[in-house]
């Protein structure tokens, strides 16, 4: 199997750890060459310019879910030319009362070749398969809605 491992580095820049007066960022690396800065939601006092592990969870499911729909296009001899998302996780209360991502919405935009096209019905049952066989979507069934529009 592939290493799926990532490394996570924070360093307090401050004299004591107390609530409040400390920085949440922190960097990802990706297989020991690729360093992401992440610090927490913005709603919660991170940097807007850092990523968030919201929005990291949100491009995993984007990122497998393209990956998936792919593979099935491939399959099924249609000649994807693009394919672009925007995806939006978003925070709200679980069935716990604890705070989460409770839905994540995908927006995929799919291009063909020239000369090619499926209707939307066909477009649809696509999406759902790539859906349905998504590691990541998979991981998160039970916890977290997702939608795709």
């Amino acid at each position: 199997m592939s290493n799926l491992a990532i490394a996570l580095h924070w360093q307090r820049a401050v004299p004591v750890l107390q609530t409040g007066a400390y920085s949440n960022e922190h960097t990802v690396q990706y297989n020991s060459q690729y360093d992401l800065l992440v610090d927490s939601a913005p709603d919660w006092g991170g940097d807007p310019e850092n990523t968030n592990p919201e929005q990291a969870l949100a491009s995993a499911l984007s990122s497998c879910h393209m990956m998936t729909f792919l593979a099935l296009a491939a399959k099924a001899g249609w000649p994807v030319a693009s394919y672009h998302d925007y995806a939006e996780a978003h925070l709200g209360k679980n069935p716990k009362g604890q705070m989460s991502v409770t839905r994540i919405d995908l927006r995929p935009v799919v291009r063909f070749d020239t000369g090619f096209s499926v209707n939307a019905e066909e477009l649809a049952q696509m999406q759902d398969r790539a859906h349905r066989y998504c590691f990541i979507a998979n991981t998160l069934a039970d916890s977290v809605e997702i939608n795709i529009l």
